[in-house]
């Protein structure tokens, strides 16, 4: 391989320019923001990459499609996303969000590490092989979908009009990096998530807080239901919950002691001193990654401004998400929630879903783990950290699991890209590893004994 990774150092300075033009397209699902020209630039550059593309309507934000031939018909995916979060808070960021910009050998914009900096490393990876080889070893598809940032809500609408499309013998899943030592990790799965709203109402507007002793306090009424979720040792006191949870197995055990996370650069990033409840070793890895959580992710009511206003507010609201894990069905746990507010004596506060997505797995000792590792040790100089899941969500399950499809996530990202925050940022040298990375794992996965 090392006249590709020649190839793709003389040209590095090329494909950053094609990551900065796709950066420079906001993409942002939330809002619509230039959604439609993104969908036609990322086109665009399957369409030079050498794909077939087209792009699949789905309800939503359509799915660009492109699939390559290769010498054998044994076929790899690459799932990735052209949508990228709101940029707020603008006056955070040291240089505007969509407009690139190399700063002591890293690149910020939005979206870069979260995840166009992905997208264009794997076709980059492509050209250097087709340019080098003259002919790629395998058939690659891209899957590149347009609602990630949102929860994928029609994504599995594509998947049940276009099981042809996705099939496939292994997938790259979307991103992954570096963690503080500057070592790779892959990771084999993701957690599930139900992410609901909570909504308690009151009287019909706003009213003096004198009234406080004789009417219903929705502030109140959230809190206390809020306070029923979860106790102070962190169990989650939903009746049933805990119930279709699968404990790890010793293949997944033994990864995870072989992953050494740096607890201490980890909580210097984030400013603190400890984990919750001083959890440190095994056991927070193990709670990071095999144990499902209920989270506030937001909570408001009445006033919050400046200075003193009494007031009883009308409506309070807030998101809760519960990260799932294997075998837990979001639609199962929303059931239980649901049961759960009606029997404390909440029946009144509303619930509405807002996403949902199954866990995710992929057995460690599939040939496609073996191919990806192999490939990440030639350019990486060492053996990847495998984390038998990411403690985030995405919709694995949708396009991978539900078909048997094993799935590998990595990327070109660092352990302080700031995605979905301001400044996200990947490192330039970085990008070309990863280009390099996924180049190797191209020409592994189909010398791979399946």
């Amino acid at each position: 391989m090392n006249d590709v990774y020649a190839y793709i150092d003389a040209h590095a300075g090329e494909y950053l320019a094609q990551l900065q033009r796709l950066l420079a397209v906001p993409s942002i699902a939330a809002t619509g923001e230039g959604m439609a020209d993104t969908t036609a630039l990322v086109r665009d550059m399957l369409d030079g990459a050498g794909a077939k593309s087209q792009v699949v309507p789905t309800g939503g934000q359509p799915v660009v499609y492109g699939v390559l031939p290769g010498k054998s018909r044994r076929t790899l995916s690459f799932y990735n996303h052209y949508d990228v979060q709101p940029p707020e808070p603008l006056d955070e960021w040291h240089s505007p969000p969509f407009q690139p910009t190399v700063r002591d050998g890293r690149l910020f914009a939005r979206g870069v590490s979260d995840n166009k900096g992905n997208f264009v490393a794997r076709l980059a990876a492509i050209d250097a092989l087709r340019h080098v080889r003259g002919e790629l070893p395998l058939t690659l598809k891209f899957i590149v979908e347009g609602e990630e940032e949102i929860g994928s809500p029609n994504l599995g609408n594509f998947a049940d009009a276009h099981p042809d499309l996705i099939a496939a013998d292994g997938c790259i899943w979307e991103a992954g990096g570096k963690d503080p030592r500057d070592r790779l990790g892959l990771s084999l799965g993701v957690k599930g998530i139900l992410y609901v709203e909570l909504r308690a109402r009151g009287p019909n507007v706003d009213v003096h807080s004198a009234w406080g002793g004789i009417l219903i306090n929705p502030a109140w009424r959230l809190t206390w239901a809020l306070s029923s979720l979860k106790g102070p040792d962190e169990r989650i006191m939903v009746a049933g919950f805990y119930d279709a949870v699968r404990e790890p197995g010793p293949a997944d055990l033994e990864l995870l002691a072989a992953e050494d996370l740096d607890e201490r650069a980890e909580l210097k990033q984030l400013g603190l001193e400890s984990f919750l409840g001083g959890l440190t070793g095994m056991d927070l890895k193990r709670r990071l990654t095999f144990s499902p959580t209920c989270t506030i992710c937001g909570i408001g009511g009445g006033y919050q401004g400046p200075g003193l206003k009494t007031v009883l507010a009308a409506r309070a609201s807030a998101k809760v998400d519960f990260r799932l894990v294997p075998d837990q069905d979001p639609e199962q746990v929303e059931v239980l929630v649901r049961r759960h507010l009606k029997e404390k004596g909440f029946g009144d506060i509303e619930l509405q879903r807002l996403g949902a997505q199954h866990p995710a797995r992929t057995d460690p000792r599939h040939p496609l783990v073996g191919a990806v590792s192999r490939a990440a040790r030639a350019v990486y100089g060492h053996d990847p950290m495998i984390s038998p899941m990411s403690a985030g969500s995405g919709p694995m399950y949708v396009l991978s699991q539900r078909f048997g499809i094993a799935t590998v996530s990595t990327g070109v990202g660092n352990f302080a890209s700031n995605a979905h925050a301001p400044n996200e940022n990947i490192f330039v040298a970085d990008f070309v590893q990863g280009i390099k990375h996924i180049a190797a794992i191209i020409d592994e996965f189909a010398a791979a004994r399946l």
